[in-house]
């Protein structure tokens, strides 16, 4: 998948306004379990939020969004506080909601 254009991570911004969260990265940072819950979220819904609870460095946040992006094929949309935006198009075209 190419990168992000401006007018799409705003469209994609706009999309996951109402979103809630649906995966959490604790005081244990970036885990397995936190990779293998954020695949399983990209499969099911393509937009999803990700929160941070207990980092409160940005540039700590950043690194582990940077990680978490590597790992698992997705594009960080945005960032505002606490809570980042990622989206990965599903594999399957039927199965596209984006």
């Amino acid at each position: 998948m190419s990168e992000l254009k401006g007018m799409q991570r705003k469209y994609l911004r706009g999309l996951a306004h109402g979103l809630k969260p649906v995966v959490m990265i604790g005081q244990h940072g970036l885990t397995d379990a936190v990779i293998r819950s954020t695949e399983e979220a990209l499969l099911a819904h393509e937009l999803i939020k990700v929160k941070f609870n207990a980092c409160k460095e940005k540039e700590q946040k950043a690194g582990i969004l940077s990680e978490l992006t590597a790992a698992t094929g997705a594009q960080a949309v945005g960032q505002i506080g606490h809570t980042a935006v990622l989206y990965r198009q599903h594999p399957d075209m039927e199965k596209r909601h984006i």
